[in-house]
């Protein structure tokens, strides 16, 4: 499993409750691709909406973010970490 970080644009305005909401859909079907996202992070006045997962691919990533309504092409893989 490797660690992903992917980006979503145009989701300006989004709020709280719409983000869990999101993060939520992906949750329920993500284990049919072998994913996990950690956790995820907006900015409603950009649209910008980030998304940390691990995941088998970034492909894997992307068709979960599909079925779930929120397609996503910019996905990173982010093997560098510090804390």
């Amino acid at each position: 499993m490797s660690k992903f970080m992917d980006v979503h644009h145009g989701m300006q305005g989004i709020t709280a409750d719409q983000l869990k909401e999101a993060h939520r859909r992906d949750l329920a079907i993500e284990a049919e691709e072998g994913v996990h996202f950690e956790q995820a992070w907006a900015d409603p006045k950009s649209g910008t909406v980030y998304c940390l997962s691990d995941a088998p691919s970034a492909d894997a990533v992307k068709r979960v973010h599909a079925q779930a309504g929120h397609p996503v092409t910019e996905v990173h893989e982010v093997s560098l970490r510090v804390t």
